[in-house]
């Protein structure tokens, strides 16, 4: 139902980029109310996860970062989904989508996540356990966890 495609920063299309920072700002400056700066380098150390309907309309994004980039572990951020496709089978099948990308182009190796708080169950379901580490982020509850 679900397409899903990972490119390196500068594999993107300038449309492709377009496309995800308009999901995220949407998603996290928007509706979150959470003004923070979007722009914070990463994008050009990471790797771009598309997802699109059949209708080839974005549903999912998601960025992959490598170790270093974030946290000494691979790391995985900027998870979102477009509140159309919400409810609607896209999260878990983006999730496996970047589980298998890291694989492959990483092995088996630890990741680490700072995931928002609500969203704890949904990344236990992929195998992320907390780490006790909680905080707020932007005023938004995150707990730190790892797979």
């Amino acid at each position: 139902m679900y397409q899903f495609e990972i490119k390196a920063f500068d594999d993107l299309s300038v449309r492709e980029f377009h496309d995800i920072l308009q999901l995220r700002v949407n998603v996290f400056i928007v509706e979150q109310n959470c003004p923070y700066p979007e722009l914070d380098g990463k994008d050009l150390l990471s790797f771009h996860v598309i997802g699109r309907d059949q209708n080839g309309r974005v549903a999912a994004t998601a960025r992959i970062l490598p170790p270093g980039v974030s946290y000494p572990e691979v790391s995985i951020g900027r998870v979102s989904s477009h509140p159309d496709f919400r409810g609607k089978g896209v999260g878990h099948p983006l999730m496996e989508a970047v589980l298998s990308f890291i694989e492959k182009q990483f092995g088996a190796v630890p990741v680490r996540i700072s995931a928002q708080a609500y969203l704890l169950e949904y990344y236990k379901k992929h195998g992320f356990v907390p780490t006790g580490k909680e905080y707020l982020e932007d005023d938004i509850p995150h707990v730190e966890m790892l797979r």
